[in-house]
């Protein structure tokens, strides 16, 4: 089993000010074994990680974008190149797929985070997992909702910290059966050889990093 974050931002999400070289640092320190970048409508920060770890053997980066679809987010997991914004969520899934990801969908519920689940009914669409258990809204009804239709519908379900701040990277993760290769990632979470692992990023801590970082 290895150890996965799927979900990290870095300075190349506009929400976030993480460089990826210290993303990379992080997670190795933490001995996670395969990360992605999945900063929002954009493969650039992707590509650098990606680039940046070609030739370790003790990480693996999966390229990864969060797109915001019409309704909501979308993780295109496995993604090398840009998908148009706005488009309505199940031709959003068609285009990751065509280049050969699988399509997650990150903080389903959560109404203020762009959740893509609560606009629409997740039985009218066709996608590859689901986080259920995301470390910025580990409290509430959104990630319970999200582990209540992955056990009912047997949908994979992930664990990621979302972080856009290097600290909290790790808060969350998702143990996988795979080879250290892209191909076998994809193809295990697809097949649900995934088990999630983690906590909730605590709000007091991230107010005292912002605070820190506001004051410096």
């Amino acid at each position: 089993m290895y150890s996965l974050d799927p979900h990290i931002h870095s300075c190349y999400s506009p929400d976030s000010l993480t460089k990826i070289e210290d993303i990379i640092a992080k997670s190795i320190d933490l001995k996670l074994d395969i990360i992605a970048i999945s900063d929002h409508n954009t493969v650039e920060g992707s590509k650098v990680a990606v680039e940046l770890t070609k030739n370790r053997d003790d990480i693996l980066v999966i390229p990864s974008i969060e797109i915001s679809s019409e309704k909501g987010h979308i993780l295109g997991f496995g993604c090398e190149e840009k998908i148009e914004e706005g488009l309505p969520a199940q031709e959003t899934i068609d285009k990751i797929r065509d280049q050969g990801g699988i399509a997650i969908i990150p903080h389903p519920y959560c109404y203020y985070r762009h959740g893509l689940l609560h606009k629409i009914n997740y039985k009218t669409l066709d996608f590859d997992a689901i986080e259920v258990k995301n470390a910025r809204f580990i409290i509430g009804y959104c990630n319970n909702k999200a582990k209540n239709i992955s056990e009912y519908d047997n949908i994979p379900g992930l664990g990621s910290s979302d972080a856009h701040y290097v600290e909290f990277i790790g808060d969350c993760y998702t143990n996988i059966d795979c080879e250290m290769d892209i191909d076998s990632v994809l193809k295990a979470i697809k097949k649900g050889k995934v088990e999630v692992h983690g906590k909730g990023t605590s709000n007091i801590e991230l107010s005292k990093y912002l605070f820190h970082k506001h004051i410096h």
